[in-house]
């Protein structure tokens, strides 16, 4: 698969970000992957490669682009437990500030350059995200119904705005959480909410994982939690933009 480098005009600058899209030509459906915490590294392109060989363009930005470009702090090959909490220490300043307003503003460029690539196909688009990524992708699709089709958010924290946050979600939604994340009494309110806001959703715990679960270079992976991704996303991106 191809990779892209490129640069998303802003309301407050440039934010750096890169492609992933089939060999050969053509037009995909597109694809904005928010990245977890940890920012844009090779296990994110890896995945980012992995889904546009599905048949998809998939965008993925440096969410922290304002703090610098990615990688925005140095990373270890392998995020283990005994480095988290130094990580963490640099990483939360930035999360903090990416405030709602921040997110949603970056949201709108990130949606329009999208759409604007000469690769992407006419139509609506997904969104996806991981970790913090889950809620951002959360925002950005509850802020463009009608544009937003699909919504796939893994161990994210997609229900910390409050049940009204959810109620404009038009996407075909799929949440898969962590077993460490969410009890299932917060699962059950979760979906009630979304029961109530009409949403078209699955929204389930996955076995065994805890926070993380997707990402191959930390020890919180879980190759069956992974799999199981997969499993839910391609045939939600399918079904929501045409692409089975």
């Amino acid at each position: 698969m191809p990779i892209k480098t490129l640069q998303i005009p802003t309301a407050d600058g440039q934010a750096d970000a890169f492609a992933a899209f089939p060999d050969g030509g053509g037009r995909y459906p597109g694809v904005l992957m928010y990245t977890d915490g940890f920012g844009i590294r090779p296990v994110l392109r890896e995945m980012a490669r992995d889904l546009a060989g599905h048949g998809y363009y998939v965008l993925v930005p440096n969410l922290f682009y304002r703090h610098g470009p990615a990688p925005v702090i140095e990373l270890p090959e392998h995020i283990g437990d005994e480095v988290r909490p130094a990580v963490f220490a640099q990483l939360m300043p930035m999360i903090e500030a990416h405030t709602t307003e921040r997110v949603l503003s970056d949201a709108d460029a990130y949606l329009k350059f999208l759409t604007a690539q000469p690769e992407v196909s006419a139509g609506p688009v997904a969104v996806t995200g991981y970790c913090i990524g889950g809620l951002l992708a959360t925002r950005t699709a509850a802020a463009h119904p009608g544009q937003v089709a699909a919504l796939a958010a893994f161990h994210g924290p997609v229900g910390v705005d409050g049940p009204d946050s959810l109620s404009t979600l038009t996407a075909e939604v799929h949440f898969g959480h962590a077993e460490s994340d969410l009890t299932p009494e917060a699962l059950g309110e979760l979906n009630q909410t979304l029961d109530a806001a009409g949403v078209s959703y699955t929204s389930e715990i996955y076995p065994g994982t805890i926070h993380g679960f997707t990402m191959s270079d930390t020890d919180a992976f879980s190759a069956s939690g992974l799999k199981r991704h997969w499993d839910r996303l391609l045939p939600l991106l399918g079904r929501a933009l045409g692409n089975s």
